[in-house]
Parts: structure tokens; sequence; C-alpha cells
């Protein structure tokens, strides 16, 4: 017993030396939130931790974090920071991130996705392939992007998303500047299409393709959605699967920090007052179903 017991220890120290970010896979159906605990308890479970309970904030043996939400009927590339590496996920969050999109015309959504109930119905005989891809150009580089009511942005500190399911009425956001770095249409058999999107932080893929169809003269909703790279993180190359949520395999993956001197230390304790931690983003998308 004394030998596994030192063991047990052993994982334990390994797993809280680890200091830095990987990516995983995220499946369709839990929340990212979900996703980021049974990813910690698996962790915790292997290094001999009895009965741990991920959900759990206080006098957790194990910091964990994600830089950046996906929607529960989203999948793709979630960024996972340890130990000292979530004080890098703020970057994450801010970084460019691609999308593959499947969107269906004629069906407009209260969510903007496939989760919601359809609001609104309008005909799309009349937009050609080339006009769908003539339209994408008015929406690459700079543009200006109203959030999707369904969202994790707060108001009076509470999620929008959330005030809507209890019935209270919510405004939308003003329009804010998003950037689209590239944006593509890789297949169109009406009514579903579907895009290729590189962004930046804070944009809504849910928000383009209810806009773009608009600007159609028509509608549309997203039915699936998947990162697909964020960051130097791809989904092929680096999104670790489930089998794979070992202390071996994210050793093996992880992607280092520096160790911050004693006064970088002190002057990140000061921000950290001020500023708030990465599951606070300013929204991005997919965010609405999230913990």
């Amino acid at each position: 017993m004394a030998g596994v017991s030192t063991l047990q220890n052993g994982s334990l120290s390994k797993l809280q030396s680890l200091n830095g970010i990987f990516a995983i896979y995220k499946k369709e159906g839990p929340t990212s939130a979900d996703v980021l605990n049974a990813l910690k308890k698996a962790l915790l479970k292997e290094a001999g931790v009895a009965n741990p309970n991920p959900r759990k904030r206080k006098k957790q043996p194990l910091k964990i974090g994600h830089g950046g939400t996906l929607d529960s009927n989203a999948s793709g590339v979630l960024v996972v920071g340890i130990g000292e590496g979530t004080k890098m996920l703020t970057t994450m969050l801010a970084g460019s991130k691609k999308y593959r999109a499947v969107g269906e015309l004629g069906k407009a959504t209260d969510t903007l996705d496939v989760t919601g109930n359809v609001v609104e119905e309008k005909s799309y005989d009349h937009i050609t392939k080339e006009a769908f891809e003539e339209k994408l150009k008015q929406f690459t580089g700079e543009i200006m992007q109203v959030p999707p009511l369904y969202s994790a942005l707060k108001k009076d500190g509470k999620r929008m998303s959330v005030l809507l399911k209890q019935g209270q009425e919510v405004e939308a956001k003003p329009a804010r500047p998003v950037t689209v770095y590239s944006l593509s249409l890789q297949d169109f058999s009406p009514p579903l299409f579907t895009l290729d999107v590189e962004c930046g932080g804070g944009f809504y893929v849910r928000s383009l393709v209810d806009d773009l169809a608009k600007g159609l003269l028509s509608c549309a909703h997203i039915k699936e959605l998947s990162r697909t790279k964020q960051g130097q993180f791809t989904l092929e190359e680096h999104a670790l699967k489930e089998e794979c949520w070992t202390l071996a395999d994210i050793s093996q993956a992880l992607q280092p920090c520096p160790k911050p001197s004693g006064q970088q230390k002190n002057a990140k304790k000061e921000k950290s007052k001020q500023t708030p931690g990465p599951s606070e983003s300013k929204g991005d998308d997919g965010d609405h179903n999230s913990d």
C-alpha cells in the first residue's frame, strides 16, 4: 500500500508541475465546461485523487481552464491551459480561429443555429452560387457585427442567453468591430452551403450566416459548426481525443510557458484583481450554451 501511495503522490506532483497549453477535441453535445470538467476528473483520477469534484472551485489540486468556449452543438479544437498556462489563455481568446460552418437557407431561428426555434421562413430560389460568392466579399476584412442575442455576453452580470430563457427582454448589444481574415464558399447545394472562415476574437459565425442571408434577401441558420484551428493548434494535428486525455499524452503535447519571475508574479496578482479570467471572455461563436 505504501508503494501505491508513493506512486499516486508522484503522479499528482507530476500533474501539478505541468505548466502550458494544449488542445483537446470537443465533440457535439456537451458544453465546453462539461468537457473541461471531464478532462480534469480524468487527470485527477489517474493521479490518485479520491472522488475528484472538478466543479468545486476552491482548494482544487489542479489549476485548469479553456481559452474560448464552443457551444454544445459545436465541435472541434478547445485550447486548454494548465498551471501557469491558464494565464496564457487571454492571448488565445484574442487570436486567430478557423471554423467550418454548414448553413441552411430559407429558415431563421432565434438562436441563429439548429438548436433554436424557427422564427422566419423565406424563399432562397433566387440565390445563385455566383451571387453568394460575390456577397461574401462584403464580409471580409474589418467589419462591424452585432452579436447574437443568445450569447454568453452579459447584461447586469448575467448571461444574455440565461436572461432570455427566463423570459426576460434583452436588447441586442451594439455592433462592434471584428476581423475576418478569409472567407470562402466550399459547397453550395441549396438549401445547404458550407463556409470556411478565419477570424479574430469576438467573432460570431452565427451572426455572419444570418447577416449573409439577409444580404441575399433570404434567411438562414447554422446546422453544423466546427472549430478547425485556434492559434497554432489544428484539429488534425493537435486536438487530443478523449482516449488520449492522460498524463503521458498531455505531457507530450504540452506547449510549455516560461516560469514567471517573482516580480512578474506580483504584477500579475495585482492585474488579476482588476481583469476577468479566461472564462469571462468578451464572447465568441458558439458560446450561448456554455456553463
